[in-house]
């Protein structure tokens, strides 16, 4: 498994673990945003949990390359800043998965 892909799964882990998972997807109007992170229609962990996860998943899956040089962390810092759980773990990971795509 490379490392991009552990790290996919850590992040799923994660966000199970603090309760941000959800079962039900967004709609998809929702979904179809073009705003950046889709600021306008989803929560980061949803953006996270339903685009970010999906698609680089799905990019490993079919050999096609990878982003570079993204930039997660700051916007998750701040869309998280005001959250009564731990956020630590999760800017730690997503932080990981930054570095690991600046190498690509």
């Amino acid at each position: 498994m490379s490392e991009l892909s552990y790290l996919l799964d850590e992040l799923e882990v994660e966000l199970r673990e603090q309760g941000y998972w959800n079962d039900v997807p967004p709609t998809p109007e929702a979904l179809a945003s073009s705003q950046p992170f889709a600021v306008d229609t989803l929560s980061l962990p949803e953006w996270l949990q339903w685009i970010y996860l999906q698609r680089l998943r799905a990019l490993i899956d079919a050999g096609l390359p990878l982003p570079t040089g993204a930039q997660v962390k700051p916007y998750a810092e701040e869309a998280l800043k005001f959250e009564q759980r731990p956020t630590t773990p999760l800017l730690a990971i997503i932080d990981r998965i930054d570095r690991c795509l600046g190498k690509t």
